[in-house]
């Protein structure tokens, strides 16, 4: 079962590798992304975080209709 998840079924055709090699780079772009994008929505969320703890300190009265 190893040979099969590594590509080895059926010898060494040149399109098996050839798409074996194409996946690899594939699922290796998809994990540089999934980096990327967890760094940045950690970003977004301590600065969410830094913007709530500065809005907590405003002491704002009780907010009226606009119609009177």
């Amino acid at each position: 079962m190893a040979k099969a998840l590594l590509g080895y079924v059926g010898g060494s055709d040149p399109r098996v590798l050839s798409e074996m090699r194409r996946l690899q780079q594939r699922v290796q772009d998809l994990e540089s992304e999934l980096i990327r994008i967890q760094a940045e929505n950690d970003m977004l969320s301590a600065a969410a975080r830094h913007d709530d703890s500065m809005l907590d300190g405003i002491d704002v009265p009780q907010a009226e209709p606009a119609y009177s």
